[in-house]
């Protein structure tokens, strides 16, 4: 195969691509899930006791340290600051680990650039369904510590998944733009770490919207993850169900992101081979 030919963009060819890779796509990521922690005593465990151990960390330092509160009622003390917590932090851990890991994709994987003949925009999928799957196991956590300590599960938990989907999508894009200039600008790796952990403050991963001054509400909506936290807490905490007008609009944003992104992808990936 010629590395410098052009490639299709058109949203047919990522959903035939998709599907035609998906066996390799479910290979790769298994891969992924278990190299992570080979070799480690624990194994594959240590996906569930990561995000406990965070989860006591956060709480201890925000709920006792600083005291924090959200004046809602799901429980009692720590136990409500818990939950409520956590929610943004598998939200934001997910975008996170996935955006923090891009630009690393097509300069780790230089093999498949220049001698094997292999679709590359399954690289970003792959890293998408690593972080899927430890954000489903910080999602079991949750649901533990709520049955544990509120003893209730709101029948709303099921709409999770859909208020969760745009961020995936949205997600998928922002892998595949990354992993592009990842390539051409090698500091964009050294810099996405900073504008992860800047979105988590400037997110209501710690603190509830409510407590800022209502003109500046609005901005906290321009980072992506914001809508997703906000609305997965209405569904997995409160039994409320979300704002559908603004899920419309949030996923019609993220499906254009989606595109935008494997549109930079093909059109940035046959200069990789000149590059790596």
């Amino acid at each position: 195969m010629n590395p410098h030919q052009e490639h299709s963009t058109s949203p047919r060819t990522l959903l035939l691509s998709f599907w035609r890779n998906r066996g390799l796509i479910n290979q790769l990521v298994r891969r992924e899930v278990i190299g992570r922690y080979r070799g480690s005593l624990f194994g594959v465990a240590w996906s569930f006791f990561n995000p406990v151990l965070m989860l006591l960390v956060y709480t201890f330092v925000f709920s006792v340290v600083f005291r924090t509160r959200w004046g809602v009622d799901v429980g009692e003390g720590h136990a409500s600051f818990a939950i409520i917590l956590f929610v943004g932090m598998i939200v934001h851990g997910f975008f996170a680990e996935v955006a923090n890991r891009s630009p690393t994709l097509i300069l780790t994987n230089v093999s498949y650039v220049k001698r094997v003949v292999f679709p590359l925009e399954v690289l970003p999928l792959v890293a998408i369904g690593s972080a899927l799957f430890h954000a489903v196991v910080s999602l079991i956590v949750l649901f533990l510590a709520q049955l544990i300590l509120t003893q209730q599960l709101p029948w709303t938990v099921i709409l999770f998944p859909v208020i969760v989907a745009p961020l995936i999508f949205g997600t998928m894009g922002v892998a595949w733009f990354l992993s592009a200039i990842g390539v051409y600008v090698r500091d964009i790796a050294q810099t996405i770490g900073i504008v992860t952990s800047v979105m988590m403050f400037l997110a209501p991963v710690f603190y509830p919207i409510t407590a800022l001054p209502e003109r500046f509400q609005p901005l906290l909506y321009l980072n992506p993850i914001t809508f997703v936290i906000v609305e997965g807490r209405k569904v997995l905490l409160f039994g409320v169900m979300p704002d559908w007008g603004g899920w419309l609009i949030y996923t019609a944003v993220s499906i254009g992101a989606v595109w935008a992104g494997f549109y930079w992808f093909q059109k940035s990936r046959k200069g990789f081979a000149d590059v790596v």
